[in-house]
């Protein structure tokens, strides 16, 4: 497939962009970055400049491809001010959505996020319902970058009902690659007095381009929401041990798959999209939370 990803200069984007050449499909890259004018190497990408809130750059980049992966946002709400974030996470996502439906595209990857339920950046905070949290959890957002994820999501289950596109949304939890795993969970592993938002989850970022493949290839009709964590948690603690000392009974806990349980099921990716998470911060760090040495 002719494969267009957005945000492609990005953690999640470049990850995925090489994994999509990797899997045998044609892709074109396209961020805010500026191009740099160099011989094109053979089996890479294609790139494109565009600021995707255009809906004039949207178009011009969507025309041709068979499916979009689209990457591209402002990734957290605190950098920048709140209509900034959420005028452009949510205008980018309406117009690439658009033309890829007036292009005839089939599929549409949308990468959401776990901050969809709304207690990672609440200003008045609350816990979630259950844990682990899966895709049935409710969905309160407060922040512009949780609503703006939520509304996008909305946006996928209109195009399925007006246009014969098919969508998958994916929640990512917090990414990481081989860069950054010690000074993101090195922390959270040396000390237990700190659970994190979200309940010491996270997904290698590798893990997750193996996901977006699969959702671009995939076959599944309609728009599906999928959660996209590490099995295990962050420091291999023992998940029901730790809740209890952290939140007593506050949140019920639902039956686990492992005890080193994620905080976020990743249990409905595995069974409709077939994915396999092969990684873990074991790869990357030991169990204080310090780099491997190679």
């Amino acid at each position: 497939m002719h494969v267009v990803v957005t945000g492609a200069h990005g953690k999640v984007g470049r990850a995925a962009t090489q994994a999509l050449l990797e899997a045998g499909h044609e892709v074109t890259a396209v961020d805010l970055t500026r191009p740099i004018w160099e011989r094109h190497e053979p089996g890479a990408p294609h790139y494109q400049q565009a600021d995707l809130t255009d809906a004039g750059a949207a178009y011009a980049v969507a025309r041709g491809a068979d499916a979009i992966v689209h990457t591209a946002a402002i990734p957290v709400p605190t950098t920048n001010p709140p209509h900034v974030v959420f005028q452009n996470n949510l205008m980018a996502t309406f117009n690439m959505l658009e033309a890829a439906i007036r292009f005839g595209a089939t599929r549409f990857v949308n990468i959401s996020s776990e901050t969809v339920p709304g207690f990672f950046f609440p200003e008045r905070p609350f816990l979630p319902d259950y844990a682990p949290v899966d895709e049935e959890h409710p969905i309160r957002p407060q922040d512009p970058y949780a609503t703006a994820k939520h509304f996008g999501e909305q946006l996928m289950d209109a195009a399925v009902r007006r246009s014969d596109i098919r969508c998958i949304s994916l929640r990512p939890s917090w990414v990481q690659h081989e860069g950054n795993y010690e000074r993101n969970l090195g922390p959270l592993i040396r000390d237990d007095a700190q659970p994190g938002p979200g309940m010491w989850t996270y997904i290698d970022v590798y893990d997750l381009a193996d996901a977006i493949v699969l959702a671009t290839e995939s076959d599944l009709p309609g728009h599906e929401v999928f959660y996209i964590a590490s099995p295990d948690n962050a420091g291999g603690r023992d998940f029901a041990k730790a809740m209890r000392e952290h939140y007593g009974d506050t949140i019920p806990l639902r039956p686990l798959a492992r005890p080193d349980a994620s905080g976020i099921s990743c249990a409905k990716a595995v069974r409709l999209l077939g994915w396999a998470p092969k990684r873990s911060w074991r790869d990357y760090l030991d169990e204080e939370g310090r780099a491997l040495t190679k």
